[in-house]
């Protein structure tokens, strides 16, 4: 695999009037989701309740913008202590640790709307770069010191990586999705970011994987 340039200066596309446009953007949209999706919360709370083997919600610590670390939410889809004496594992899309109502929910991005709470309070945003964690950030960086540009940006929902790079489970994958994400940053705008959620929408929509 060819390896990605290292070391570069790389600039934010968006201005400071687009990024407030976009937080202003992220804050009356998440709290509109929380609103109207909140009969799917309660679907979803019910069906993890029936199912009787954990806590409803999954928290996890990642590493999000300017470096911060933040507790991801999402409904659980794994079974309890799914990492084996505490080694960081990466996720696969058929990972044989899912449970068969997280299987459901992963396969229709449905464990992922408790991040709409994430994006309200301003940890997260709907596009950007996938939060991370230490861990895997600390391997990435030593094939690529420029993920600390990463850290510029506030950690999304969707994105063109996820979109287009699928399941980030090898390192190979992992630096392809910096270097779309770097590229992103480059070229961010507001109308990009309507591009991404619009294209993200159609796939959830038409039952795409990714």
């Amino acid at each position: 695999m060819n390896q990605p340039a290292v070391d570069l200066v790389i600039r934010d596309g968006m201005g400071s009037a687009s990024r407030a446009v976009k937080r202003l953007f992220d804050i009356i949209c998440s709290l509109f989701g929380l609103i109207i999706l909140s009969p799917v919360f309660l679907l979803v709370y019910v069906m993890l309740r029936r199912q009787g083997d954990g806590p409803v919600i999954f928290r996890q610590e990642r590493i999000g913008y300017k470096g911060r670390p933040f507790n991801i939410l999402k409904f659980r889809t794994m079974v309890i202590d799914s990492e084996d004496g505490g080694k960081p594992l990466l996720a696969s899309k058929s990972d044989d640790r899912l449970t068969p109502v997280g299987k459901f929910l992963r396969e229709h991005h449905l464990d992922e709307l408790p991040q709409l709470w994430n994006v309200f309070v301003g940890e997260m945003s709907f596009v950007g770069p996938r939060p991370e964690r230490k861990y895997f950030i600390d391997k990435i960086k030593e094939q690529n010191p420029n993920y600390d540009y990463i850290f510029l940006m506030r950690p999304g929902l969707t994105s063109m990586a996820t979109l287009y790079n699928g399941y980030t489970d090898t390192m190979e994958k992992m630096l392809i999705r910096l270097q779309m994400d770097l590229d992103y940053l480059q070229k961010r705008s507001l109308l990009l970011d309507l591009k991404i959620i619009v294209t993200t929408a159609l796939f959830i929509i038409n039952g795409k994987k990714f």
